[in-house]
C-alpha cells in the first residue's frame, strides 16, 4: 500500500517543485507534456516525455490484456448457465481459452472507442459502481442471515461495521454520477443510457429463466461424492 501511494504522490511532488502550473493538466496526455517540461531536451529530443508515453503504452497493453482474459470468462460462464447462446461457450482445444467470448468482447470494446473517454468513464462508474454496491449489499445480507458463516476474514463492528463499509463508496459513487450528469451517449443522457443497460440486464435475465432450468448440472466426480 505504501508503494502504491508513493506512485501517486511522488509525481505530484515533482511537478510542484518544478513550478509547473496546474493549467498544464487540462487535457489528455498532460503527464507526457509535463514530463517534457521537467526533463527538458537532450540533443533536441524530449527523452522523459518519450519514456512516459512508452511506459503508459506498456501499462495500458498489460492491463487491457489481463482484462480481456478475465472478462471473457463472463460470457463463457453465462453460456454454460443458459443465459447466452451455447456457441459463446466454445473454447480452444489447445489453450482452453474462450475464443468466441474474446472476439465478442474485443468487438464490443472496439465499438466503444468512438464514445470518448468522458462518456466511457460515465458508463463505467454506473455499471461497475452498481455491481460493486451489490457486493456491499451481499455483505450486509450475509451479516444478518448467516452471522456464523465461516469466512477467511471478518469485518469488525457487527452490523454497524458492515453498513459503514458501504456508506462511503456509495457517497463517492453518487457524487461521481452527479458530476457526470451532463454527458450524452448516443443522443441521450449518459445516466439514462447506463440505466437502460442495467434494466436490459434484468430483462435478459428474466427472459432466459427457462433456458437456465434446462441446462444440465455437471455430474459429481468420484472425489466429490466421497467428500
Amino acid at each position: 500500500m505504501v508503494l502504491v501511494g508513493l506512485t501517486y504522490v511522488l509525481p505530484f511532488v515533482a511537478v510542484y517543485f518544478a513550478g509547473i502550473p496546474a493549467s498544464r493538466f487540462g487535457s489528455d496526455g498532460a503527464w507526457a507534456e509535463v514530463a517534457g517540461l521537467v526533463g527538458g531536451k537532450f540533443m533536441g529530443f524530449e527523452w522523459l516525455r518519450f519514456l512516459i508515453v512508452l511506459g503508459g503504452m506498456m501499462s495500458a497493453f498489460g492491463m487491457f490484456n489481463a482484462l480481456v482474459m478475465s472478462y471473457s470468462r463472463l460470457p463463457l460462464a453465462m453460456a454454460r448457465d443458459g443465459m447466452l447462446p451455447k456457441f459463446f461457450g466454445k473454447v480452444s482445444a489447445r489453450t482452453r481459452a474462450p475464443w468466441v467470448a474474446i472476439i465478442f468482447c474485443a468487438t464490443c470494446w472496439a465499438l466503444c472507442l468512438g464514445l470518448g473517454f468522458k462518456r466511457l468513464v460515465t458508463l463505467d462508474i454506473m455499471l461497475y459502481g452498481a455491481s460493486l454496491m451489490l457486493e456491499f449489499v451481499t455483505l450486509l445480507a450475509l451479516r444478518i442471515r448467516e452471522p456464523g458463516l465461516k469466512r477467511e476474514f471478518r469485518v469488525p463492528g457487527g452490523l454497524t461495521g458492515a453498513i459503514t463499509c458501504g456508506i462511503f463508496p456509495l457517497l463517492l459513487l453518487s457524487l461521481a454520477l452527479v458530476e457526470s450528469e451532463h454527458e450524452r451517449v448516443l443522443g441521450m443522457n449518459g445516466l439514462a443510457f447506463g440505466a437502460l443497460i442495467i434494466v436490459a440486464g434484468f430483462v435478459a435475465y428474466g427472459a432466459t429463466g427457462k433456458l437456465r432450468k434446462r441446462v444440465p448440472q455437471p455430474a459429481l466426480t468420484e472425489n466429490a461424492e466421497a467428500a
